[in-house]
């Protein structure tokens, strides 16, 4: 998993300005500032806005309409589970809460030694393999407990 950089508004300019000549600069923006700083802080849909001659309430709408643009910097790993028709069919929604029960957080957000973040996506075009699941970007097909649990236990380096 890349190792995301702290919030520097000076990069951040830059990241715009080198974005903001393209036709709808706003999401190219967006995804570029989250591959920099590894989430949007709210300093980021100022700076977005005010670069743009936006209102930050566009800015804030883009970002909240889009589970891709998280608010808050990610654990050192991220588990994105399906949540959409097939994976639901395939016990999916069981699978999850069992293991958001276990490690006592909720969607979005990340386990208290900072290890694993558990997002909730609505397909990711595996409905073949369902339950489906990304680690870190590596697609999973077929996602059970087990093998949820040695993503935690990987996440957590034991």
């Amino acid at each position: 998993m890349p190792r995301f950089g702290e919030w520097d508004q000076r990069r951040a300019r830059a990241i715009i300005a080198a974005h903001a000549s393209l036709e709808g600069p706003v999401l190219p923006i967006l995804h570029a500032l989250l591959d920099e700083f590894g989430h949007i802080p709210d300093e980021a849909i100022a700076l977005v806005a005010s670069e743009l001659n936006l209102s930050r309430a566009e800015i804030h709408g883009t970002v909240s309409f889009y589970h891709d643009f998280r608010r808050r910097p990610a654990g050192r790993h991220v588990l994105k589970l399906c949540r959409a028709e097939a994976c639901q069919s395939m016990n999916g929604p069981r699978i999850a809460r069992s293991l958001l029960h276990e490690l006592a957080i909720d969607w979005g957000e990340t386990t208290p030694d900072g290890a694993l973040t558990v997002e909730g996506v609505y397909c990711l075009g595996l409905c073949a393999c369902a339950p489906s699941a990304l680690y870190d970007g590596e697609p999973i097909g077929r996602i059970d407990r087990d093998r949820l649990d040695g993503i935690v236990r990987e996440a957590r380096g034991t």
